[in-house]
């Protein structure tokens, strides 16, 4: 990949989120190209340059591409292993924040209930006990990784709805002060940033009509 990397993607957060998110921690300046019509998909689908510049069906790998060459890695693979546990464990938890947009009107309070349970009672603990037991700044090896940067994502995700969520977890309360004060989040978290607005209608209705999801 030469130049900046390319992001092609809906003018929204969707699965692109995440990488903008690393890119940004990164400090790495990248462009995107935002899809409008189901034929643009198709077309890019077809091309031969998908792997780390289109969309993120290989979410992972570019994951592991930009978090290795940017030394948000870890230093070992005991280290990275932990990353990838870790990253793993947020990632479910930003699947529901996902679908939630897409979730009928009837069903709404009961998807929003349940990421509220599921980050309080099942994964934010986890994490608020790995930052009390071993009392560094970051998840992993006291260094800014990939999994500080998707759990930093993933607590402001769920904050847009439960604003409340982190008021039993002052471990993860002091990692949000200090993630937002890190020069790199700190530019992504002000405005005209590449960070995208939460989801709106607009944004729903492009989706399923550039996916075919209705």
């Amino acid at each position: 990949m030469s130049g900046k990397p390319r992001l092609t993607y809906i003018n929204g957060r969707g699965r692109m989120e995440s990488i903008r998110w690393l890119l940004s921690a990164a400090g790495v300046e990248f462009e995107e190209i935002f899809l409008q019509t189901r034929e643009q998909l198709l077309k890019l689908c077809q091309g031969k340059t998908m792997m780390l510049e289109a969309l993120a069906i290989r979410k992972l790998l570019i994951f592991s591409y930009i978090s290795g060459k940017y030394n948000l890695y870890g230093k070992d693979l005991k280290e990275r292993a932990l990353i990838d546990m870790y990253v793993e464990g947020i990632s479910d938890l930003m699947h529901l924040i996902l679908l939630f947009p897409f979730s009928p009107p009837e069903a709404k309070e009961k998807s929003l209930a349940t990421i509220a349970e599921k980050a309080t009672e099942r994964y934010f603990p986890v994490f608020e006990k790995v930052l009390k037991q071993h009392g560094q700044d970051f998840l992993v090896g006291n260094r800014f990784s990939f999994a500080d940067v998707q759990l930093m994502e993933a607590i402001l995700a769920v904050e847009e709805k439960v604003p409340s969520v982190l008021s039993g977890f002052p471990q993860l309360q002091a990692f949000k002060t200090k993630m937002s004060n890190m020069p790199t989040i700190k530019k992504f978290l002000q405005p005209g940033s590449p960070r995208k607005p939460p989801p709106d209608e607009n944004y729903v209705a492009t989706v399923k009509k550039i996916f075919k999801l209705d």
